[in-house]
């Protein structure tokens, strides 16, 4: 028990990263964009997801949506960017790399802390749980640092006119969603790097062996 602590801490913080994955992906704000035409967009202020789009608006523009606005994407719509793409993709792959990583995080804590036989897998399910872990944190980090370099360089996103977004925003900035994507890359990569340090206790026999 004394040998898996760092291994317990590479679970807790797994479990965190992994939930900061989930959250990432389900929220709309990875850029904010800035617009000068308020006719539509209301408040001057549109966010892009890598699922959909949204704004406030008082215009009946859509039913069902007196205030915000928002357009779903499609895996047909051609104008979405490379990035947007990718972190689709990535963050599925990421979301399920990191819930091998916990299965078989737990199953190897439950070996040390529950004194269940199968000890000789104890180490193997670390190592392949440190693996799942960085796995996962690297799905998250491509398309966070992909899509941060698009805000930081204001790149444009040619909508079509059914989605009342103009093609280039004034002014856009980084949303909540890529702070919380770094901080779930940071955790996953540090919960790799602990379940990898876990080395299986010498004992009397095994050294008289």
């Amino acid at each position: 028990v004394s040998t898996s602590r760092l291994q317990l801490a590479a679970f807790v913080l797994g479990t965190i990263g992994w939930i900061l994955c989930t959250v990432s992906m389900g929220i709309v704000e990875w850029r904010v964009w800035y617009v000068d035409n308020t006719t539509v967009i209301s408040s001057g202020i549109a966010w892009v997801g890598i699922w959909k789009v949204c704004f406030i608006s008082y215009l009946y523009v859509s039913p069902g949506y007196r205030e915000q606005f928002c357009h779903k994407f499609s895996g047909y719509d051609s104008f979405i960017p490379h990035e947007i793409y990718a972190a689709q993709g990535l963050l599925l792959i990421g979301m399920f790399m990191g819930l091998l990583g916990l299965a078989a995080t737990i199953f190897a804590l439950r070996n040390v802390y529950m004194g269940v036989t199968h000890k000789t897998l104890i180490a193997p399910f670390f190592l392949v749980g440190g693996f799942f872990y960085i796995f996962a944190g690297l799905c998250v980090l491509i398309p966070v640092s992909w899509n941060f370099y698009s805000v930081t360089h204001n790149q444009s996103i040619a909508f079509p006119p059914s989605y009342y977004m103009p093609s280039s925003p004034v002014a856009q900035e980084a949303g909540a969603a890529i702070p919380v994507g770094i901080v779930a890359v940071i955790l996953l990569l540090l919960s790799g790097t602990f379940s990898l340090s876990y080395r299986f206790p010498m004992t009397a026999n095994t050294i008289t062996k």
